[in-house]
């Protein structure tokens, strides 16, 4: 497997690169626009063991030229511009995150750009290369990409099958042997049933507080909400259905998420880059305390309590990128909760609309799994994310500011026209 990643820099690539310690057939080529960040996290490599052979380039097409496989998780505008996609709303009294609200739609205007020319260079120098998205907001930015790739571009995401390994093990079951349905865009989906020999182990769930007290969706969104939802939300939901509070507590920390991640990545490299022999000690014991703060203001203002150990250690979104990967390569016939165009799995979405929904993938691709329509709250909820994400795509292509108005006001975490306009404006739009 010659995997290539774009975005080669970024925190996280050692947890693919980790991943792959047991694969001695891959081959890893970085790529990032930022040379000193891409050595610094070369060095984290050659510390993880006897993994495949790393090669940084020093060109995107570089890069890109005979891959079997691009993994694109690029961060445009680095860490300080999620500071101002999440400060700038913030200063309005919006939510603003890298995928959610009005951050996220500022952050897909930057981004699409990018991710359209990668696209295009993977089109021409590896056409018969999957690319696999992690770039955030990673639908959005599949949806983008999938107009120049089609169902070549597949995009990935840890929330949903977190969900589902912390669902089945409090509902006492194993997370490899349950059969679930999960429907939704990235970042707004449900689990709505998860069943084990032919019973379903959802309303169980459901009906015991203990259980449901036992993971973190649980607790972030309550027995009672749960119960009457009678699905599972996604852990980002907690913005929509408790959208005050999430305000609130976003309004009352001393850090945004972006000022947090900024003040800690910044302090890693320059410690690693002038310590190259300590680099992955200082990569781990960083990425612990990364993923130790992971949601913190939802879970502050749910009453506070810290994560799981086992989600702590790990397995995350390399564990989904590489099952799908080597499920490709191989042509083993797996089950994942990818991101992919609908083709009907949503009737009132368009085909090319990018969702988030269990597929079958093979060496032809990833295909979603026929499944029964969302409810109306459900349904609605999409189609008014999923306007608001078009018409962000459609702003980023044309340079339209007017499409950039309508993608901010349409997105039901901004309560107003005349804040969206504010905001953009704030942001240079």
């Amino acid at each position: 497997m010659r995997l290539t990643i774009i975005g080669g820099g970024g925190f996280r690539v050692p947890l693919v690169y980790r991943a792959l310690l047991d694969d001695p057939d891959s081959a890893v080529t970085l790529y990032d626009t930022d040379p000193a960040r891409v050595e610094v996290i070369a060095a984290v490599l050659r510390r993880l063991g006897d993994g495949p052979p790393v090669r940084v380039a020093a060109s995107l097409d570089d890069a890109v030229r005979g891959a079997d496989f691009v993994f694109s998780a690029i961060r445009a505008g680095g860490t300080a511009g999620r500071v101002r996609d999440e400060r700038i709303p913030l200063a309005e009294g919006v939510l603003g995150q890298e995928t959610l609200g009005a951050g996220g739609v500022l952050y897909g205007l930057r981004t699409v750009p990018v991710a359209l020319e990668i696209a295009r260079r993977v089109r021409e120098l590896a056409p018969a290369a999957w690319v696999v998205n992690f770039t955030n907001p990673a639908g959005l930015v599949t949806e983008a990409m999938s107009s120049v790739l089609g169902h070549r571009v597949i995009g990935i995401c840890d929330s949903p099958s977190g969900l589902v390994r912390r669902a089945a093990r409090a509902a006492g079951a194993d997370p490899a042997a349950v059969r679930y349905d999960y429907v939704g865009l990235n970042h707004l989906g449900w689990l709505r049933s998860m069943t084990l020999h032919g019973r379903d182990l959802l309303p169980g769930l459901l009906a015991d507080s203990a259980a449901l007290a036992s993971f973190e969706e649980g607790r972030l969104f309550g027995a009672g909400w749960l119960r009457t939802l009678g699905m599972l939300p996604n852990e980002y939901l907690y913005a929509y259905y408790f959208r005050r509070e999430a305000l609130a507590a976003a309004l009352a920390a001393e850090k945004t998420r972006g000022e947090f991640l900024d003040r800690q990545q910044s302090a890693f490299f320059a410690a690693a880059a002038r310590s190259p022999e300590r680099a992955h000690e200082l990569w781990e014991r960083t990425r612990r305390e990364r993923e130790e703060t992971y949601l913190a203001e939802a879970r502050d203002a749910s009453g506070g309590w810290g994560r799981d150990a086992q989600d702590l250690a790990g397995g995350g979104y390399e564990t989904v990128a590489l099952d799908l990967m080597r499920a490709i390569e191989g042509d083993r016939r797996v089950r994942l909760i990818l991101n992919v165009r609908n083709g009907g799995t949503v009737p009132a979405l368009p085909d090319g609309a990018v969702v988030e929904t269990v597929c079958e993938v093979g060496a032809d691709g990833a295909h979603p799994v026929p499944c029964v329509s969302p409810g109306g709250a459900e349904l609605g909820l999409m189609l008014q994310v999923k306007a608001a994400e078009r018409a962000t795509i459609a702003a980023a292509v044309s340079g339209s500011a007017q499409a950039a108005l309508r993608a901010l006001a349409l997105h039901p975490l901004v309560d107003s026209p005349a804040a969206a306009e504010r905001i953009l404006r704030a942001a240079g739009r």
